[in-house]
């Protein structure tokens, strides 16, 4: 079940009609100016990739091998996957750039549209929308921790790394960047170091990733757009810098720099990855299986290689939680500047860490696993997570219309072919959740529009909030 949770123009010559947008953000509190000293374009590529590598690329081959028997139609998917994920990106980016404030949607949406679709994103990210996979990431690194620790129970050790990974974020943002760091390159290097292993020691399969006749039929097939769904499930992340956009040094270059960057690893990464797997081992074999990574191991290593592929999948979901401790805090502190009900979380320590807005995410995070209730939640907001990101992505677009002078320090690359690729991709796995999962859908819906109460209650009642104004 982890690999479909865990993992949201030019100038024109006539004169138009100009929308005025206020970009100024709210006065700094203590510590924002030295954060953005802190938060370098490598460490935020590093949270990109972090937050992008869970346990959805090496868990979901097993169900596309089931309708897609061509290896060239499988590494393809995660090709177009990474592809629509990079028109994400250049969306996001052009978006992030103009408003270069943390908190990801909440308060791209607020820019774009209105304060209050602003915050019912924000509503959702900062009560579940994070801690639900940190939950997930939690207890998959419980469950592969056995490999490592066999007998230890997978709840404590989940709930082990949570707490230690909230420790450090709370010492300070130098001691969380060092950390993240670490933790990502440490990742990336196992994997490269067992694709290196993989392709070196394993038995070749007798699989062909050549294009062939048979392969159009595989791709305008059913399963394969089914299957598409899931792969951008183990995309998403790539928007995990705008998360901490106002803490960057250079934040309108090293923004788009590190969101293009992440993203570009992670999907040579994903290929390679799944490459590997189809190469190493028979396709009749990984049929049907969610632990493709570790048969993949035990064929390329013999029996340890279980114990292997295990230790490589918790190493990397320690940066994954890292990263999510990180980002999704940084949503609660904003809306705390913002909202005069929620300044309790807009505090910070002398070192600019927004203690109260990551004790209150760890503290719905342990109540998740301890309830076990962290995958019901998922189901429930995956189709309003999407919605956020249909609506962010749709925001270059109308912007491009109505503000059409508002200063643009990164313009979307493809323009407006890339927003409408996102677009279309995204309405397509809206439409699969709402007809596959009607209710859940439904109650992530009615989850997200509960923030309308508290946003009118708590909204400020003397100055407006920076909004789109005509």
């Amino acid at each position: 079940m982890f690999n479909n949770q865990l993992e949201s123009g030019k100038r024109n010559g006539s004169k138009a009609r100009v929308t005025t947008i206020n970009v100024a953000s709210p006065a700094p509190l203590t510590g924002i100016r030295q954060l953005r000293l802190t938060v370098s374009t490598l460490t935020a590529t590093a949270i990109v990739v972090a937050d992008m590598v869970g346990v959805g690329v090496f868990t979901s081959l097993g169900f596309q091998v089931q309708g897609i028997p061509s290896g060239f139609s499988l590494l393809l998917l995660w090709v177009i996957g990474g592809g629509v994920a990079l028109c994400g990106v250049f969306s996001y980016a052009e978006l992030a750039a103009m408003f270069p404030r943390s908190s990801g949607e909440y308060n791209l949406l607020r820019r774009t549209y209105h304060p209050a679709l602003g915050f019912l994103a924000g509503w959702l990210s900062a009560t579940v929308g994070f801690a639900a996979p940190v939950a997930l990431a939690a207890m998959a690194f419980g469950e592969y921790g056995k490999a490592i620790l066999p007998g230890a129970p997978p709840l404590a050790l989940g709930l082990a790394v949570v707490w230690t990974v909230s420790l450090v974020g709370l010492r300070g943002i130098r001691q969380s960047s060092a950390f993240q760091m670490l933790w990502t390159v440490l990742k990336v290097a196992l994997i490269l170091a067992f694709l290196v292993a993989g392709f070196v020691l394993a038995t070749p399969q007798p699989i062909s990733f050549a294009p062939s006749f048979a392969d159009i039929s595989h791709v305008t097939s059913a399963s394969f757009a089914i299957s598409l769904v899931f792969v951008m499930y183990s995309y998403s992340g790539w928007n995990a810098a705008t998360y901490i956009v106002g803490e960057m040094r250079d934040p309108r270059r090293s923004l788009p720099r590190s969101l293009l960057v992440g993203t570009s690893i992670v999907i040579v990464l994903y290929v390679a990855l799944n490459a590997l797997f189809l190469y190493a081992t028979p396709m009749n074999q990984l049929a049907g299986q969610i632990d493709v990574a570790v048969i993949a191991g035990r064929h390329i290593f013999g029996d340890i290689g279980g114990r292997i592929v295990g230790a490589l999948i918790c190493i990397g979901l320690v940066s994954s939680i890292s990263a999510m401790m990180w980002i999704g805090p940084r949503v609660t502190t904003t809306m705390g500047e913002d909202m005069p009900m929620l300044r309790l979380f807009a505090r910070r320590s002398d070192n600019g860490v927004p203690t109260n807005a990551i004790m209150f995410q760890l503290a719905v995070a342990t109540l998740m696993l301890l309830t076990q209730s962290f995958e019901a939640v998922l189901d429930f907001i995956q189709f309003s997570l999407l919605s956020c990101s249909f609506l962010t992505v749709l925001g270059v677009i109308k912007l491009r219309f109505t503000a059409p002078d508002l200063p643009r320090p990164y313009r979307a690359w493809g323009y407006p072919v890339t927003p409408l690729i996102f677009l279309c991709v995204t309405a397509f796995m809206m439409y699969y959740l709402i007809t596959e999962r009607p209710l859940q859908s439904f109650i992530g819906m009615l989850m997200m529009g509960s923030g309308l109460a508290v946003y009118y209650f708590s909204r400020p009642r003397t100055a407006p909030d920076p909004a789109t104004s005509t």
